[in-house]
């Protein structure tokens, strides 16, 4: 995908090679943060106990202007001397965040870890053999396990192939859902030069919409082995998001930004079936929500649901959530609070 003037790739922020004469290790591990310093010492543990001390690698936090506690003190505490520390002059968002790891990074290879995020063992030795042995390949990912705010097991991500490889006909696949979890992926620095930054305009979808670019631009590796760690909990941008049903909006907009990119043969019905998926899945959260009695949000859900996939289609399964919520509203309000 080129960055040619007056493209819609325009609005994609640049990033510059990497100055002639400057050194470059294989990888450049950039950890975004903002206010989840308590994970950020296992999240550095993770990746310094698989690099050895005498390894270049760049290491680097970058904390979006941190309210609530002090990066800074952990990377020192936790660093062992081999991370180094960048801060915001003001807080940017995610988005931008990340796009300033990349255009930090001065690696031949960049991964974008989440403060909250790990690695398992062995997940930079598989990217970088892979990555080595197949030269024509512009991004590499894994498997992901899933863990909840204390680390305990949640699941894996669904396996996308047995084998390892480069992924054939992965944009059929990822233009309807996101199925890269962000610390599971890397991606060679060319790439980036070659797509630019993250979306400024999206906040929930930004990766999936850059892991889309990915995708149609360059082959993508896989590795079935689950080797890096996704981090569900209740303060993530994530969670608050599906509150309002930002999530969903964000995701249709993200849908109709892929217009401009995808293959014209099948863009049409790759964006009719990314809306249906939204669409439904926006119903299952809602049906989650009124389980825990989180009404509100499960309205918000509803609503955005609809406009992702305005269609008749989707009444059945807004039906099929609405007599159950209504039954459960009719037996709470027949509950008499003892005395």
């Amino acid at each position: 995908m080129s960055r040619g003037s007056g493209s819609a790739a325009d609005v994609y922020p640049p990033i510059a090679p990497v100055p002639a004469g400057t050194a470059r290790p294989f990888w450049s591990i950039m950890i975004p943060v903002y206010n989840c310093a308590h994970y950020l010492g296992t999240t550095l543990t993770s990746v310094l106990s698989q690099l050895p001390r005498d390894e270049e690698v760049q290491i680097e936090v970058i904390d979006d202007c941190s309210t609530r506690d002090d990066p800074a003190a952990v990377v020192a505490a936790c660093g062992e001397g081999r991370v180094s520390y960048f801060r915001q002059p003001a807080n940017v968002g995610p988005q931008a965040n990340f796009t300033t790891c990349i255009q930090r990074a001065r690696g031949e290879w960049v991964h974008i870890l989440h403060g909250d995020d790990m690695v398992a063992p062995g997940f930079y030795r598989t990217l970088q053999h892979a990555a080595r042995e197949h030269p024509g390949i512009g991004a590499a990912f894994c498997r992901s396990i899933n863990v909840d705010a204390a680390g305990a097991l949640v699941d894996f991500s669904e396996l996308e192939a047995d084998r390892p490889g480069v992924q054939e006909n992965l944009i059929g696949r990822l233009a309807i859902d996101n199925r890269i979890r962000f610390p599971t992926i890397a991606v060679k620095r060319e790439t980036y030069e070659r797509l630019g930054g993250f979306h400024p305009a999206l906040f929930h979808s930004a990766d999936w919409d850059m892991w889309k670019r990915v995708a149609i631009a360059v082959p993508v590796w896989y590795e079935p082995a689950a080797l890096a760690v996704y981090r569900l909990h209740d303060q993530s941008d994530t969670s608050s998001l599906m509150q309002t049903g930002a999530n969903i909006a964000d995701a249709r907009h993200a849908i109709e930004i892929a217009r401009a990119y995808l293959p014209p043969a099948d863009r049409e019905a790759l964006t009719r079936r990314a809306r249906r998926y939204h669409g439904l899945y926006a119903i299952e959260l809602a049906e989650e929500m009124i389980e825990r009695g989180s009404w509100r949000s499960a309205v918000a859900q509803v609503r955005e649901g609809v406009r992702c996939w305005p269609s008749v289609r989707i009444a059945p399964a807004v039906v099929q959530l609405a007599l159950p919520a209504l039954r459960r509203l009719s037996t709470r309000s027949r509950v008499v609070p003892s005395s």
